[in-house]
């Protein structure tokens, strides 16, 4: 098991999108990533629980990574919870 920080950038935080694009990555890895925060922690295999954490832009969180390749899947998803995601406004423009 490898462990690293991360520090949530997204405006809006770690929203429902958000979430859905960690919990693919997630599944695609084969192996276990648990996210701590200060408002708990949790396995990155359930969306609702990945929610319930309320993870704000600027929140400091440790992710623990254990499975095959775990440097540099430990890298990818430091990057996946740093990312600035930029979804388009739905409903918006057209």
């Amino acid at each position: 098991m490898i462990e690293t920080k991360a520090t949530i950038r997204n405006a809006a935080g770690i929203h429902c999108r958000p979430t859905a694009e960690i919990i693919k990555a997630v599944i695609a890895y084969g192996g276990t990533v648990t996210v701590t925060a200060k408002s708990g922690s949790c396995e990155v295999s359930s969306a609702l629980e990945l929610l319930m954490l309320g993870l704000e832009e600027g929140t400091e969180i440790t992710l623990q990574v254990d499975g095959p390749d775990e440097e540099a899947a430990a890298v990818q998803f430091k990057k996946l919870f740093e990312t600035n995601f930029d979804f388009p406004d739905a409903g918006q423009g057209a």
